[in-house]
């Protein structure tokens, strides 16, 4: 990945700049050592199925945040010919480390200084061979207690089953939860989507900051996170089914079935907003009501198109939902952008919020006629 830019700076400014494929190969060595002993860490203090799951959230949170971390950059540059205008900031010069910390080792050696150049490369072979040499040992044991993570026999439960009669509706809203809560993995997917909305509402603080109407800018930034939460979660109900051919024969009608899934995705966006609504509507009530009711339209939008959408894929596929069907996918997103718009027009007037409205409510009988028509 590295190799284009390097190339071009060779080219351009001297072969002094080969020097950068050292430097690479050095954080190379230097990133392998430290997961290697990272990942020990955590198998001696989580076991082999957490580090695991661990691993795959902090894996998915890292690239969320060097693709969000971008974007704020190039935002805190808008208005200037440079994109490193951040970096050339009196803030960040002030904090940065002086001409001759150490820490300036790497940029020198990438700028063709042999000497920083070798002690740099000494210092990421002797880190990785200190890893090997004390890491690696264990490898073979790790090995053996990954691989046998899913065929562990599972643990009785000590706990007294307490069986206590419920309706068909709650043991559906228990089923749905549960499956949520079985797998955090998809819960932190579903979650990640929330991270990308940063970006946006970062510009719109920058763009409106100074009129003081901070707070407001919350609601249309969590009306579009409501509707991408909420088509994310009645994917995994509705489409994600694990057992469509039990729910099939369960004796409860299909229209119960449908309901409970509902239901169970109000819950979840419920304990997700929640904190927050209640939060913005004790700074501001007004606020706080066009929130909660942007919050709940957005969420039924998005779940009545996946309903109008569903069908039977692995709960697996969740990150390539959005390739099952483009017009699905199309319809939640402009809906819930729509509903966003809505609600922001509204914290200015609510009578100029309902041609915004008219026209997300306009979105729901155009995606239903072009869904798959189904009995």
């Amino acid at each position: 990945m590295a190799a284009p830019a390097i190339n071009v700076l060779a080219w351009l400014g001297g072969a002094r700049w080969l020097a950068a494929y050292g430097v690479v190969l050095a954080m190379a060595m230097m990133a392998v050592a430290i997961s290697v002993m990272l990942t020990i860490a955590l198998f001696r203090a989580i076991g082999p199925k957490r580090t695991r799951l661990v691993a795959q959230i902090v894996a998915a949170v890292i690239g969320a945040s060097f693709v969000i971390g971008v974007q704020l950059v190039a935002i805190l540059s808008v208005g200037t010919l440079s994109r490193v205008a951040l970096f050339q900031s009196e803030t960040i010069v002030d904090q940065a480390p002086d001409r001759d910390s150490l820490w300036w080792l790497p940029a020198n050696a990438a700028m063709g200084d042999g000497l920083a150049l070798l002690v740099v490369l000494a210092l990421g072979a002797i880190v990785l061979a200190g890893a090997i040499r004390f890491c690696a040992p264990r490898f073979g044991e790790l090995a053996l207690a990954a691989g046998g993570v899913s065929h562990s026999p599972t643990r009785p439960n000590r706990r007294a089953a307490n069986f206590h009669p419920k309706s068909p509706g709650q043991a559906l809203r228990r089923k749905e939860w549960l499956l949520l809560w079985r797998d955090p993995w998809l819960m932190s997917q579903s979650l990640m989507q929330l991270l990308y909305l940063l970006p946006p509402f970062f510009l719109l603080s920058r763009m409106f900051y100074g009129e003081g109407n901070g707070a407001a800018l919350l609601v249309p930034v969590l009306i579009m996170a409501a509707g991408q939460l909420a088509g994310g979660l009645a994917w995994l109900a509705i489409s994600g089914e694990d057992a469509p051919d039990l729910i099939a024969t369960a004796p409860v009608t299909a229209a119960r079935v449908w309901r409970a899934k509902a239901e169970a995705v109000a819950g979840g966006m419920a304990i997700v907003f929640g904190p927050i609504v209640i939060g913005l509507a004790i700074l501001d009530p007004v606020l706080g009501i066009i929130t909660v009711c942007g919050i709940t339209i957005a969420g039924i939008a998005a779940t009545l198109i996946q309903f109008w959408f569903r069908a039977q894929v692995k709960r697996s596929l969740f990150r390539r939902r959005h390739v099952s069907s483009r017009i699905a996918t199309f319809a939640e997103a402009l809906s819930s952008i729509i509903w966003a718009g809505a609600g922001a027009v509204a914290v200015v007037s609510l009578w100029f919020a309902i041609f915004p409205g008219a026209v997300a409510l306009a979105v729901l009988p155009v995606a239903w006629l072009l869904s798959p028509k189904r009995r």
